[in-house]
């Protein structure tokens, strides 16, 4: 095998590890909104925001919310 074509396959699994790696962090929860919506209703069902919040800090909203 020739060695640009070691290189090409060296970085080719790099980019496509880096890839994988990214897909379940970033990628798959912003084209699946609502699945993560119904986690965090669920999840903060029992909190009040200001009690949980500091003084003088903005209450936390949905992030899923378009602005």
């Amino acid at each position: 095998m020739s060695s640009n074509r070691k290189i090409v396959l060296i970085f080719g699994g790099f980019v496509a590890a880096i890839a994988a790696t990214f897909y379940p962090i970033l990628f798959y929860p912003m084209s699946h909104p609502d699945e993560y919506r119904q986690v965090q209703t669920a999840n903060r069902a029992g909190i009040s925001q200001a009690d949980v919040q500091p003084v003088g800090v903005k209450i936390w909203s949905d992030p899923f919310k378009s602005k």
